[in-house]
């Protein structure tokens, strides 16, 4: 019997991690294995799923890939990770896959093709999270008119800007669509932004409304698509060609040691993300005074933080954060400009 996967993909702070923590901690006696993908130097999503792994998912069986996009080393990374778990004694019922918010899920789904692969796992489904509050601010949707304005001034451009494809992607290979922080729009606002992301999935797609990915595990869990022998009905930007890269985005990791004033740091983070334009900005910081490690989301100028468990004795009280923007995020004015109060 092959071993369901299910593959969660979504925009960088979509809510991927809040979903997947959701998953584990409602599992009803389900055996899972958890493959983290994260695009930067520092695994902050593993870090968070460990502090609530049980019985469910215990720590070994939850491997990170902190390689920045699991669709670009399917042969050296993914592949072999697949084949140790399969290979255990005792497998896992299923396996999750949180993709980083810049990989492309299509070329994911197609590894499951490989001969060694495709005899013992199948994808289950492919579960896209989007932020309703996001799209409603129109910061990951498609804008016909100001494209065909910037194309009228540009003949040389011919495609939609990296964010707009990657959100194309991550719907046109979606089997459930999760509409996720709903709770941070109204009613109307909801129906918009459901009516618009209804108009980029195929046929049939559900689209779930969420608040802080609190989804059913019954809907999210054994969807049953068999995505790797449907991909024809998945277009993608990059069909016909062997490859993608990155290069439309720089991340780099600003570190320092216990933070005096969180407030000051929450205030002047929200003035770099405004004036460079950062897309994410997630990491652990450690607050003077505090016995426990902060947990630092952001995602365009939305800043979210909570006290996640205690430090342990032998772990370095350190901050990390991730920075991830487009391409020509300049780093050093925005670790110019973080430098005073991260002390």
């Amino acid at each position: 019997m092959k071993v369901p996967t299910t593959v969660v993909t979504g925009f960088l702070g979509a809510g991927k991690t809040t979903l997947i923590r959701h998953l584990l901690q409602n599992a009803k006696g389900r055996r899972l294995a958890l493959v983290i993908n994260e695009f930067g130097d520092v695994g902050v999503d593993g870090e968070l799923v460990r502090g609530c792994n049980d019985e469910a998912c215990p720590e070994e069986d939850i491997v990170e890939l902190a390689n920045g996009c699991i669709c670009c080393t399917v042969a050296d990374d993914f592949l072999p990770t697949m084949r140790k778990l399969l290979d255990r004694p005792n497998p896992p019922e299923h396996i999750i896959i949180e993709t980083s918010g810049l990989a492309l899920p299509k070329p994911l789904v197609k590894a499951f093709g490989w001969p060694d692969i495709r005899t013992r796992a199948t994808v289950d489904g492919v579960v896209a999270l989007i932020d309703a509050d996001a799209v409603a601010a129109g910061r990951f949707a498609i804008d016909e008119a100001a494209l065909a304005a910037a194309r009228a001034a540009d003949p040389n451009l011919d495609h939609d800007s990296p964010l707009e494809e990657l959100f194309e992607e991550q719907l046109a290979c979606a089997d459930m669509v999760v509409l996720n922080k709903a709770d941070l729009v109204d009613v109307e606002t909801l129906a918009a932004v459901e009516a618009q992301v209804n108009a980029e999935v195929r046929p049939g797609v559900k689209i779930v409304r969420a608040d802080h990915g609190a989804v059913d595990v019954g809907a999210l869990l054994g969807i049953t698509a068999a995505a790797e022998d449907d991909l024809d009905s998945r277009p993608s930007h990059i069909d016909g060609m062997e490859e993608h890269d990155h290069d439309d985005f720089d991340s780099f990791v600003v570190s320092a040691g216990e933070i005096a004033d969180l407030d000051a740091l929450l205030a002047r983070l929200g003035e770099v993300i405004a004036a460079h334009d950062v897309l994410r900005c997630k990491g652990m910081v450690a607050v003077a005074g505090k016995p426990s490690r902060l947990v630092l989301q952001a995602v365009g100028p939305r800043i979210q933080h909570y006290f996640d468990r205690a430090w342990h004795d032998a772990e370095p009280r350190r901050t990390n954060l991730v920075v991830i923007g487009q391409k020509g995020l300049d780093e050093a004015a925005v670790r110019e400009a973080l430098a005073p109060v991260l002390g």
